[in-house]
């Protein structure tokens, strides 16, 4: 998808300007690397607003999941091993934590929805046209009047820890959630209630959610997504000070090894599990990347389960997925352990390919790698 002309690029650049501006060097960047195509997209359209549902929108049952927080338009490089200045092409898609699991869990045949906000804006469109063809209910998805869609680029110099740059200047819409945006009914009712840490970055959006949760009031299951981007916070104190109270709310806490220290000042698993559990969890889920994942619950039970290996594409998502299997073996009965099992499945298969929502895999997938990962575990 390489550029068509230098006039589209350059028009590209003037539709982000004020996004864009005050970051002159990468902005030349892009004028060499993203074409119009692919940002712009195709077939989109405009949806009312928060509460409204599309009147096409066949998805009248009850929510299995509500998750809540960041959403943008996010370009992939794809070119791998390569700086940004070496990225020829991008392919286009939706992300953020909120909005992948979402993705993750209707893909496995869940009804989710997402409440968080885009710009009154073409990539606005993009997403919620993305979500829908998803099978992700957009009621909650809303429009802000000024503030425009953020974009997320991931370049691939290392596929396993990909580096991503954020447009969120002045403020990403889905920071400006207010409690008047959302059901509390549906809150303190959905089975599963998901909230990445992430989303309460800035104000509005962290008295919003603190008032969601306080909503909820720890009704299982009350999934807090430890997910720390440092890009944005202020710094890491500032993140710690406001993610340390939530886990007062939460009944589940799911992070990998940063992401504890972050939120309860310790990396070593079996610590940060125990810090966590100290609050009042019922279970803290720690990912611990190549060792699998260690489920701990409030019972005393330590339970390491091995990952699925595969040859890594694209690190991002990979968390996502889990979530969003692990909300389905949840919403199945299934236990924590097998739940996990399910989720290390899931994240695997997105960590082998390039993308996030796009790449979610469907159940048979998921089986299907669980299956070979057995039968190999079983003839050694």
């Amino acid at each position: 998808m390489a550029l068509t002309s230098a006039s589209q690029a350059q028009n590209l650049c003037l539709y982000f300007g004020d996004i864009l501006s005050y970051h002159v060097n990468l902005i030349k960047q892009i004028e060499l690397l993203i074409a119009l195509p692919v940002a712009l997209g195709t077939g989109v359209h405009v949806i009312a607003g928060v509460g409204s549902a599309r009147a096409d929108d066949p998805m009248t049952a009850p929510l299995d999941l509500l998750t809540i927080g960041r959403v943008s338009t996010d370009l992939y490089a794809e070119q791998l091993g390569v700086p940004l200045g070496g990225v020829e092409t991008f392919r286009k898609s939706i992300g953020g934590t909120a909005t992948n699991v979402a993705v993750a869990a209707a893909r496995l045949g869940r009804h989710s929805a997402v409440f968080t906000k885009v710009g009154a804006d073409a990539f606005g469109d993009y997403v919620v046209d993305k979500l829908h063809g998803f099978g992700v209910d957009t009621r909650y998805v809303g429009r802000h009047a000024t503030l425009r869609t953020p974009l997320a680029f991931a370049v691939m110099e290392d596929p396993a820890e990909p580096s991503i740059i954020f447009y969120r200047e002045p403020q990403a819409p889905d920071m400006t959630l207010t409690v008047d945006e959302i059901d509390l009914d549906l809150v303190a009712e959905v089975p599963i209630l998901w909230v990445p840490t992430g989303s309460l970055a800035q104000q509005p959006a962290r008295d919003t959610l603190l008032a969601v949760l306080r909503h909820r009031r720890r009704r299982q299951h009350m999934i807090l997504d430890l997910d720390w981007r440092p890009a944005l916070w202020a710094n890491e104190a500032e993140g710690r000070a406001v993610v340390g109270p939530l886990l007062d709310h939460a009944t589940i806490a799911i992070g990998n090894r940063t992401e504890c220290e972050v939120a309860v000042g310790s990396s070593d698993p079996h610590t940060a599990a125990d810090l966590l559990l100290a609050r009042g969890l019922h279970a803290a889920i720690i990912k611990m990347g190549g060792d699998g994942v260690m489920v701990a619950t409030a019972d005393g039970a330590r339970v390491q389960v091995p990952p699925c290996p595969v040859e890594v594409v694209c690190g991002l998502g990979a968390g996502d997925a889990f979530g969003g299997a692990f909300c389905h073996g949840l919403l199945s009965g299934w236990s924590l352990v097998d739940c996990a099992q399910y989720g290390n499945a899931a994240g695997a298969i997105v960590a082998s390919r390039l993308m996030c929502a796009d790449d979610m895999p469907t159940i048979d997938e998921i089986e299907a790698l669980l299956a070979s990962w057995r039968g190999s575990n079983a003839a050694h």
